[in-house]
């Protein structure tokens, strides 16, 4: 991971006190990206309770000038359907902080982690592309347990989360060779078999609540003494 010095010096921060939304979005901010599916555009809950949003907020809130997230996702996209978007989308980088959480549809759908890896590795470069090619401008969110849900009653709930955690080590490791920051969101989602309040209404995406939980981590990430 990068300190919080060389994060604010990789997407040029403009530090500041006026954290009001004109100024998260005058040409100054530090423009930011979030690439993935129903985890980053917030799927039953308010934009407001989008975890990329609230991570902008938490940024705001110590003193980085960071614009409102351009979300590029969609409830259901794999990574296919997220580079091809990508593609039909005008994305006018660099961006100074790209995120990206992408993979629980190709394993929902029945994809095997061997596949999905060279996916997910060349999704990987893109975002680095994007960030004008700073793998530390970067954050990685992973998969988390949709298994815990009670969307999946009377599934084999074991075998979905060795499932994930397969995906995730793939994930994993492609960031640590691409030098770019891993954020472990998948235990914050598996408390929600004790805890309720973390999850949506609809019985399978996160709530609110849980992404502030995610967003408190990635906001830690960016902040981490380098390793």
């Amino acid at each position: 991971m990068r300190t919080a010095v060389a994060f604010f010096v990789a997407v040029g921060v403009v530090m500041g006190c006026d954290h009001s939304p004109s100024a998260a979005n005058d040409s100054h901010a530090v423009p930011f990206l979030a690439l993935g599916d129903s985890y980053t555009i917030g799927e039953h809950v308010p934009d407001t309770e989008r975890w990329p949003v609230q991570l902008a907020a938490r940024l705001r809130a110590r003193g980085v000038d960071v614009g409102d997230p351009r979300i590029v996702a969609r409830t259901g996209w794999t990574t296919d359907e997220l580079s091809a978007a990508m593609d039909e989308t005008e994305l006018h980088g660099p961006y100074r902080l790209v995120t990206l959480l992408i993979g629980v549809n190709d394993q929902f759908r029945g994809g095997a982690p061997e596949v999905y890896r060279p996916k997910f590795a060349a999704m990987l470069e893109r975002a680095i592309a994007l960030a004008g090619g700073k793998p530390q401008a970067v954050l990685v969110l992973s998969i988390p347990d949709w298994g815990v849900m009670p969307f999946a009653e009377g599934r084999d709930r074991s075998a979905i989360g060795q499932q994930i955690d397969a995906f995730n080590d793939v994930g994993r490791d492609e960031c640590a060779k691409h030098g770019v920051g891993f954020v472990d969101v998948t235990p914050v989602s598996r408390e929600a078999t004790t805890q309720p309040s973390l999850g949506a209404v609809d019985g399978l995406h996160p709530s609110g609540t849980q992404y502030a939980r995610w967003a408190a981590l990635a906001d830690a990430a960016l902040r981490a003494p380098a390793q």
